[in-house]
């Protein structure tokens, strides 16, 4: 079995169940068992764990206790509809209204409160996330820190990977991670904490030192339904049972109103990085991006003025370096190190990933983009590159299961900016693929009718016709999918790497 994030375990000499019933306020039935682990996957169960029983979308957990407690599992940590379950079968447990609001405290004191002898820094908002993620880690192991890094592309503990499963792991994976990261010598944690992980208390039992906002914008409808409650869940990021302090950007664009509405919700003290254009207080921290090529921004605060560099392509990503700089300053970090450490990262995984084959002269490109505004940035950004002169070729789709609404949207961001558009699937999951593309489709379409739009289902296919369209000379970007190297289609996942078919498609190595 590969190691993923959610199956590492620490070493633990384990504590009693009266005690994880205390820092739950849950009233233990059964014996006072020494319990190990925890646990919500009867699948996944260790002897000595915990495990938990909650009412989920299909069923209640409290089906798996005899599958738990045949695996080793010696009591359950669950409601009234699980307690009853567990004293017929004679199992230990405690019994709480509220399950997954204490997951994170009860899985905290089973691995001993990792999270208090580290510095935590968290990061939340719509885009920007995992680059400001990766740009904080560099900053923070320039200045000798030993890190661990939680996000979408990957788990880190002082540099050695395992596989991410989820942007934010559930709080019983996460805090056996933090656990074995402490026990690695890790020493500061930087993690991307999203909006899902907010409102279901994934995160709860963590006070971040210090929690980063980069932006907010149109994703995740069909969960929080509203851009009001989308914004009600990251301002929770926001509170003193969450975290310390904040550090907040203000930008020059649509992203401002959002921006000071999470500032009045917040309930920490919060550092505000303002784009010079934008009006402020005094003691703001302000920023502007130098003129020739946007890779570097001037930022300026009561301390200090310096220039903040970064190599990554994309104009919006000198904005992740000054969050990154301004967070790792808020827990510690000189800023000369802070930029030391941003300027060495020359990459992100399908963050507008290169892909070019020598013997053909078209520029690829791949990038994660999977929200309007995230779309918008990419494709403008490449436009600019293309100039008039080179075609522009765009492929793009939607996930199923997901936010319906900003399908259109991304459909007529890309076809804004792009000569040609290729509509086709990104993990349909359960839905109509035929469905999904036919609602970008609709979007191009009333965005740019000079736009060739191009409808190809198959993707490896799609990424072929748009090398073919693109000319001698033209830009080929890929957006949705990035780091992934997977396609769901009806609950089944195939490999597939928007990279290496990009990278076949120009006529490179397999």
């Amino acid at each position: 079995m590969s190691v993923t994030a959610s199956s590492l375990r620490p070493t633990t000499s384990g504590v009693l169940l009266s005690e994880v019933a205390g820092a739950v306020s849950g009233s233990r039935r059964g014996a006072d068992v020494q319990v190990s682990g925890i646990t919500h996957d009867s699948r996944a169960v260790h002897d000595g764990d915990v495990y938990v029983a909650f009412a989920g979308a299909r069923f209640h957990g409290s089906e798996f206790i005899e599958e738990a407690m045949a695996n080793g599992a010696v009591a359950v940590l669950t409601d009234e509809v699980g307690a009853a379950v567990a004293d017929a079968v004679g199992l230990s447990c405690i019994v709480v209204p509220d399950v997954r609001q204490v997951l994170g405290a009860a899985s905290s004191m089973i691995y001993g409160n990792p999270a208090e002898s580290m510095t935590m820094v968290g990061i939340t908002g719509t885009n920007g996330k995992t680059t400001t993620a990766y740009l904080l880690d560099a900053a923070l192991r320039a200045a000798g820190r030993t890190t661990g890094l939680i996000g979408t592309i990957t788990t880190t503990i002082d540099g050695e990977s395992v596989a991410s499963i989820r942007t934010t792991p559930e709080a019983t994976d996460l805090f056996a991670l933090l656990a074995v990261m402490k026990e690695r010598g890790v020493d500061a944690v930087v993690m991307e904490v999203s909006s899902h992980a907010l409102v279901m208390g994934r995160v709860n039992g963590v006070i971040f030192d210090s929690m980063g906002f980069t932006n907010l914008s149109q994703d995740h409808l069909d969960f929080h339904h509203t851009m009001e409650n989308y914004l009600a869940a990251k301002a929770l990021a926001f509170t003193p049972i969450h975290a310390r302090q904040g550090v907040v950007l203000l930008l020059n664009d649509d992203s401002q109103l959002w921006s000071r509405s999470l500032m009045g919700l917040a309930q920490i003290p919060l550092t505000v990085i303002r784009d010079t254009n934008v009006s402020g207080d005094g003691s703001d921290v302000t920023f502007r991006v130098n003129a020739g090529g946007g890779n570097s921004a001037t930022v300026k605060s009561t301390a200090d003025e310096v220039e903040v560099v970064t190599q990554l392509a994309g104009s919006w990503n000198v904005l992740n370096a000054v969050l990154a700089q301004q967070l790792a300053v808020s827990v510690g970090v000189s800023a000369d190190l802070a930029i030391a450490g941003i300027s060495s990262v020359s990459s992100v995984p399908g963050r507008l990933e290169p892909v070019q084959v020598r013997e053909n002269p078209i520029e690829g490109f791949v990038d994660y983009a999977h929200t309007p505004d995230a779309v918008e940035q990419v494709v403008s950004e490449l436009r600019s590159l293309a100039g008039t002169q080179r075609k522009l070729v765009v492929v793009i789709g939607c996930g199923g299961d997901r936010d319906a609404f900003k399908r259109p949207l991304m459909g007529a961001a890309a076809a804004r900016w792009a000569d040609v558009v290729v509509i086709t699937d990104d993990n349909p999951r359960s839905e109509d693929p035929a469905i999904i593309r036919a609602a970008v489709m609709t979007g191009a379409a009333s965005a740019n009718a000079s736009a060739s739009l191009v409808n190809v289902a198959d993707r490896q296919a799609a990424i072929q016709q748009a090398v073919d369209l693109a000319g001698p000379d033209g830009l080929v970007a890929v957006l949705g999918k990035g780091h992934e190297t997977g396609q769901e289609v009806a609950g089944v996942v195939t490999p597939f790497d928007d990279r290496a078919a990009l990278r076949r498609a120009l006529g490179g190595d397999q």
